[in-house]
């Protein structure tokens, strides 16, 4: 015979009934987030940050971050011997504050930090900022574990930018070293490649009628399919690739350029997707005047295929691109 649950029991029941359907919101959330871009073979894993800023017309979180256990060499603009510093954040700063202002040249572009008390001794906080001779090839004097040092990159005003060449023209993106220095990092790598079979894009949905032309959601419009994005993959045949650490998550905007996971698929984006909730890593951003490739792409023909029950468009002829180093300045994005 069961017996009558009294109000404490009731209260109990009710709580752990709310604390369930909390999870499954949560749960289903993510899900929903995973299986927008998530192939049959890749699983999309997502992750937050929070508090956003504006940087070179990219919302970006407010970082100055680096690599540990790197040391990157060049020409010292100030000698670490004479500058010390409590943090790498600061390094990294002091290293941005070199910059002459907005349209201003940067006459430091590289930071190394010492911040390992016990393997640094007498040399700890020492911060030494550089200048390197090639942006997008930086001087890398030593890695590994040993190595005490923890180094990162700054890119100034029509600096850090290279192409991804295709049929329908260069996709210029913009880099965001100080925020996602090992996404970055990667890309570098693949600069010096000189082969590039396997790097494509494979996936292209419009912004339809759900975005406008500036990447605004049209209001009562759903959020997709289509998705307004176009995805591929930046592994080169015959490449090893690691994967990529959750880096800075701000919130997608058009032209925001994002691995999905940990790499080595990524996206391109059409539009603004505040409903994403800042869920992958953003590493760089399409230059505003190569946006029109990126939709060219994206109104290329399709076939549907259904990706873990979601309805996507996959490109009849993949578009295959090659890395690009963009050695002159371009100066409209910051």
């Amino acid at each position: 015979m069961g017996r009558r649950q009294n109000d404490s029991e009731l209260g109990r029941c009710a709580i752990l009934s709310l604390l369930f359907m909390g999870t499954i919101s949560c749960c289903m959330v993510y899900v929903c987030l995973s299986v927008v871009f998530n192939r049959p073979t890749r699983i999309a894993t997502v992750s937050s940050v929070s508090d956003v800023v504006e940087y070179g017309g990219q919302e970006e979180s407010e970082c100055c971050r680096g690599i540990e256990h790197l040391e990157l060499w060049g020409d010292a603009v100030k000698w670490g011997s004479d500058f010390k510093v409590s943090s790498s954040e600061d390094c990294c700063m002091a290293c941005k504050s070199m910059c002459g202002g907005e349209d201003g040249p940067c006459f430091c572009d590289s930071w190394v930090y010492c911040g390992d008390k016990e393997a640094c001794g007498p040399r700890f906080g020492e911060c030494w900022l550089k200048k390197q001779k090639e942006a997008l090839d930086p001087d890398r004097r030593d890695s590994g574990d040993k190595v005490m040092w923890t180094s990162g990159l700054v890119f100034g005003k029509g600096k850090g930018i290279f192409g991804l060449k295709t049929e329908y023209g260069v996709i210029h993106i913009k880099l965001f070293p100080d925020c996602a220095p090992h996404s970055v990092s990667y890309i570098l790598e693949m600069l010096q490649l000189r082969h590039f079979g396997g790097c494509q894009f494979y996936r292209a949905e419009s912004r339809g009628n759900f975005w406008d032309s500036e990447g605004n959601h049209i209001e009562n419009a759903p959020f997709g399919p289509p998705f307004a994005v176009i995805q591929g993959t930046l592994e080169a045949i015959g490449s090893s690739f690691k994967d990529i650490p959750t880096e800075t998550c701000p919130t997608i905007r058009r032209g925001s350029v994002a691995w999905v996971g940990s790499g080595p698929e990524f996206f391109i984006s059409l539009a603004n997707h505040n409903e994403w909730k800042k869920a992958y890593t953003v590493f760089g951003s399409v230059l505003p005047e190569d946006m029109e490739i990126v939709e060219l792409i994206a109104q290329l023909p399709t076939k549907p295929e259904v990706w873990s029950n979601i309805n996507v468009s996959v490109l009849e002829k993949p578009v295959a691109f090659q890395f690009q180093k963009i050695k002159t300045s371009l100066g409209n994005l910051k």
